[in-house]
């Protein structure tokens, strides 16, 4: 394809996924008000209820449109993940031009892995949630108040969740890439020192720097996840190097 036809198939995908994002938002809309908000609230409402004062831990609106600007940020956020499935297909099909005819059999089962691990990411970052909203709140004094602004409280959980979701999904498309013939086995295990050491730094802008456990929580399956797209990139390369052997002999 010419420069112009990518810019065209870009253009194109851009605007499926637009169209999806704002279907999700609508119904991301609904939703919050729903029980979405109840449970973004539950950490806090349980630290609350633990410190044994319904007063002492509790998340405010200090302005007037805080709440409608607010719940149109969880609206935006949960049509990001809601229509998942939609912009990450569309990644992979601007992406499959560069695989032969071959290798395209294998998007179908990249998109599939794709998708179980952002949501699996996404349930990673909720699941550390409330032991980070435990851990912050546990500084605050006896006998005093904590008074969460809204909108640092959820810029903190959206941020955690959308962000731990899409970090999940990185390993797919560095095997990708790698069946692309972008990057190879060997450069990607070379690179481990400097990917664990990306990892790590993004766990812990991704949570408070004071809760070391919850970094971490996050950081090994991380790590985990790139050593298993070196295995897989490793096997393809082989059976790479194996066709080539056979096809074109020593010259190889």
């Amino acid at each position: 394809m010419s420069l112009g036809a990518h810019l065209i198939e870009l253009r194109k995908r851009l605007f499926i996924s637009a169209i999806a994002i704002v279907v999700g938002m609508v119904a991301g809309w609904v939703l919050t008000d729903l029980y979405v908000w109840d449970a973004i609230q539950e950490p806090v409402v349980r630290v609350a209820e633990a410190r044994g004062q319904d007063a002492a831990t509790a998340i405010v609106f200090p302005t007037i449109s805080s709440a409608f600007d607010l719940r149109l940020q969880i609206a935006l956020t949960l049509g990001l993940v809601i229509s998942s499935p939609v912009w990450l297909y569309q990644i992979f099909a601007f992406l499959v031009p560069g695989l032969n005819k071959k290798e395209r059999s294998f998007t179908l089962a990249f998109f599939m892995t794709a998708i179980p691990l952002f949501f699996a990411g996404c349930a990673a970052g909720w699941f550390v949630l409330p032991n980070i909203v435990e851990l912050m709140t546990s500084f605050v004094p006896e006998g005093a108040m904590s008074l969460l602004t809204a909108k640092e409280y959820i810029d903190f959980v959206l941020k955690l969740v959308v962000a731990i979701g899409i970090a999940f999904v990185v390993p797919v498309f560095i095997v990708l890439l790698n069946f692309a013939g972008v990057f190879s086995a060997a450069a990607i295990i070379k690179s481990w020192r400097v990917a664990i050491l990306v990892i790590v730094l993004f766990t812990a802008i991704a949570t408070p720097s004071a809760d070391v456990v919850s970094m971490f929580m996050l950081a090994i399956p991380m790590i985990g996840l790139y050593f298993a797209a070196w295995f897989i990139a490793s096997l393809h390369d082989r059976r790479v190097e194996r066709r080539n052997r056979l096809e074109f002999g020593d010259a190889v």
